[in-house]
């Protein structure tokens, strides 16, 4: 698939035309009506998705990741920290996680589809699930690597992306992950001093649907897009700022 520039044009989309006519009405109609304060990473993040979608085989992951928690040391945990696509990294590299899943949760429709939740009709956020080895990696350890790679002061979204859909929030699968949680929260309100308070909600966790197949492991299909947008998007400058590097 061809990847454009946002300052390209056209000029590099004749290999696209012969796929779909809606691919290039919608890149066109993207460009020619983009508001000026709409962030240029955000609007390619869409068109993107918009690609994927059209040219993807398959609608659903079609994998309950709760399937995999069969083992007695086998756990779940799921967090919402804006795009998925930039939750998956950091909760992969870390030893004792078996599956990451990117999917959603919170809304009031059955089976959504990314447009729905896009668009913010569905009421889910983006949300990760993690299925991870209890023996090895415990749930503290989780819950400090989903506040580094968040703001947890922004009540309108994540970075470039803005809406509930994007919102940040930590959906407990027990009494003791809620209790982890709220402990947590109340630490980092503690040790951290933030100019706005900590909006991030706790949650019981919902059913979870996982997302659509172009969306897993974004980050290793098409490094060279993710690291676009997520450069684009402002995140790691914003997470160092709050956290220092």
């Amino acid at each position: 698939m061809v990847f454009c520039k946002p300052d390209e044009g056209l000029s590099n989309f004749p290999r696209v035309i012969k796929y779909t006519p809606l691919i290039v009405e919608t890149i066109i109609t993207a460009q020619s009506q983009r508001p000026n304060n709409l962030p240029r990473a955000l609007i390619m993040k869409k068109l993107l998705v918009t690609l994927l979608a059209l040219l993807s085989y398959h609608a659903l992951a079609g994998t309950d990741t709760t399937s995999e928690a069969t083992s007695q040391n086998h756990a779940i945990a799921t967090f919402a920290g804006g795009c998925f696509w930039c939750m998956e990294p950091p909760f992969d590299k870390l030893k004792g996680v078996i599956s990451t899943t990117s999917g959603y949760m919170g809304g009031h429709v059955d089976q959504p589809t990314y447009q729905q939740v896009a668009r913010g009709s569905s009421g889910h956020a983006e949300v990760l699930q993690v299925v991870y080895d209890a023996s090895i990696i415990n749930y503290e350890t989780l819950l400090n690597t989903f506040w580094r790679n968040i703001d947890p002061t922004d009540s309108g979204g994540q970075f470039c992306d803005r809406g509930r859909q994007y919102r940040t929030e930590v959906f407990y699968h027990n009494a003791e992950q809620r209790d982890l949680a709220q402990q947590s929260k109340a630490e980092l309100r503690n040790k951290k001093s933030f100019k706005e308070d900590i909006i991030t909600d706790i949650t019981t966790a919902s059913r979870f649907y996982p997302a659509e197949q172009y969306h897993q492991d974004y980050y290793q299909k098409n490094p060279i897009r993710y690291k676009y947008y997520r450069y684009s998007c402002g995140r790691d400058n914003r997470l160092e700022a709050l956290w220092g590097k």
